[in-house]
């Protein structure tokens, strides 16, 4: 969540998020066994929720969804 708030709107791919979210140390590759799965699996469920807006495969932002 933190990571897309940050990108101020931008559509981000998984991998981005997973990428931004290791660099600034809010997942720890050596105590999250599967961070991949992880991070899929969050993003999922915040769009589920309908905390982030899911924009196409793989793809998400901050936001709520346009109606």
């Amino acid at each position: 969540m933190r990571v897309l708030e940050e990108a101020a709107g931008e559509t981000l791919h998984w991998t981005v998020v997973q990428d931004r979210a290791l660099k600034a140390r809010l997942i720890d590759p050596f105590t999250t066994k599967d961070v991949r799965g992880t991070v899929v699996k969050t993003l999922a469920g915040l769009a589920k929720e309908g905390r982030i807006v899911k924009e196409g495969p793989g793809l998400y932002r901050a936001g709520a969804p346009a109606e």
